[in-house]
């Protein structure tokens, strides 16, 4: 292999690296039951991208393939242009199914990380989830809405944890057109 050759690999496999990479600082949660986090998670609240812009009415739908890969699909509504938005996706696990770490790809071969760095371990009815980095970041829960204390403890903790929680966007569940 020619230097260049290599060092366009080694590039290559450095920004896949940093796109599933936990943020520095942050754990995934240990004990994880992926079988348990399958179905449907409603969006409480997130910081701003551009793929989710002005989406209300926000779920994520979690099965398992025959292939025992993780399947997502994301829905939402755009409050602006009137019309139901949705992609689908795949996920694998980084380090074992008992690690809440996983990459998550909607573009072919183009991964991102999902880690799940708070969870209701009994229930299973909330959990927090953030990127690669801190400027990604999801409270999601089973239903549409979630208790104000419980939201208030879990942006405290994303604030201790080092997000930007003046930025959340709460997410509205309306459920037009269903």
């Amino acid at each position: 292999m020619s230097p260049k050759l290599y060092l366009a690999v080694l590039a290559a496999a450095a920004l896949t690296v940093s796109c599933t990479a936990v943020p520095k600082g942050l754990e995934p949660v240990g004990g994880f039951e992926p079988d348990r986090y399958l179905g449907r998670w409603y969006e409480i609240a997130r910081l701003d991208h551009p793929f989710e812009r002005d989406l209300i009415n926000v779920s994520a739908d979690y099965s398992r393939s025959a292939k025992g890969d993780i399947l997502v699909v994301n829905r939402g509504f755009n409050s602006k242009d009137k019309v139901w938005k949705e992609i689908e996706g795949k996920a694998r696990f980084l380090a074992g199914e008992s690690i809440g770490s996983l990459k998550v790809s909607f573009f072919g071969p183009f991964y991102g990380g999902y880690h799940v760095i708070e969870l209701d371990r009994k229930n299973y009815s909330y959990a927090m989830v953030t990127g690669p980095n801190r400027s990604y970041l999801w409270i999601l829960s089973r239903s549409r809405s979630m208790d104000d204390t419980l939201f208030a403890d879990l942006v405290s903790k994303a604030n201790q944890w080092g997000f930007d929680t003046r930025q959340l966007i709460r997410v509205q569940h309306s459920s037009p057109g269903e």
